[in-house]
C-alpha cells in the first residue's frame, strides 16, 4: 500500500453523525506477478471497513478518465498512509487534470439531474451541486479543491427549496459551459505512463 485516505463527506467537510467513513487506497503489485497468466487483481476490498484499494496501474487509468473518486484520493486532506511513492503519485495530480475532467463531471451530473424530479435524494442532489462547483473552480483556476461550501448542507437537510437547489445545479452547468482557464484540453497520458513504468522497474 502506497496511499490510503478518507474520502467523501468527511474529506469535503460535510459529514454528519450518520456519514460513513469511506476509505480509498492505492497498492503496487510486484512486477514479476504480471509475468504469469493469472494477473494481480485490479482492486481489493478491505480489510478495513469501507476500504477499496486499486492497483496503481488501474488507478492511473481511471484517473486519466477523470474518475472523480480517484482524483479525490489524490487531494484528500485526510491521509492515513502515504509512502514516498505515494507522495510521487499525489504530485502527479496536474497530469490528470484537464478540460476533459470537467466535461466528464458535467456529463455524470447531467444524468443525475435528469432524475431530479423523480427519485433523486437530497444527499445526491447536494453532491451534484458540489461536483459542479469543483468542476467550475477547476476550469477557472486549474486547481482541484474538494473543500465544500457549507451552504450545500442546506440541500441535504432540505432547508433549501428543491427547485432552488436544482436551479443552482443548472446555473453552474451554464457557467461551466462559458468558463475559461488554464487547463489543457486532455490529460498528460505520457507523463503518467512514464511514472507507472518507473514504478514497475523499481518493484522488479
Amino acid at each position: 500500500m502506497i496511499l490510503q485516505v478518507v474520502i467523501g463527506s468527511h474529506a469535503y467537510g460535510l459529514a454528519g453523525e450518520e456519514s460513513d467513513v469511506d476509505r480509498r487506497g492505492v497498492f503496487v503489485a510486484p512486477t514479476e506477478a504480471f509475468w504469469r497468466f493469472e494477473k494481480p487483481p485490479t482492486s481489493v476490498e478491505g480489510p478495513e471497513p469501507e476500504l477499496l484499494s486499486w492497483e496503481v496501474e488501474h488507478f492511473c487509468r481511471l484517473g486519466l478518465k477523470s474518475n472523480p473518486t480517484v482524483l479525490e484520493t489524490l487531494v484528500s486532506p485526510l491521509t492515513e498512509i502515504s509512502t514516498p511513492m505515494g507522495e510521487e503519485l499525489r504530485d502527479l495530480l496536474p497530469a490528470f487534470l484537464s478540460q476533459y475532467a470537467v466535461r466528464a463531471f458535467t456529463r455524470a451530473t447531467e444524468m443525475q439531474l435528469s432524475r431530479a424530479g423523480r427519485n433523486l435524494k437530497p444527499k445526491q442532489l447536494m453532491h451534484v451541486v458540489r461536483l459542479r462547483l469543483v468542476g467550475l473552480n477547476l476550469l477557472r483556476t486549474g486547481r482541484y479543491d474538494i473543500t465544500a461550501d457549507r451552504e450545500l448542507l442546506k440541500i441535504r437537510r432540505e432547508e433549501m427549496p428543491w427547485a432552488d437547489a436544482v436551479a443552482w445545479a443548472h446555473r453552474l452547468g451554464d457557467e461551466i459551459a462559458e468558463a475559461k482557464g488554464p487547463l489543457p484540453e486532455e490529460p498528460d497520458r505520457e507523463r503518467v505512463e512514464d511514472w507507472v513504468v518507473s514504478v514497475r522497474r523499481r518493484m522488479l
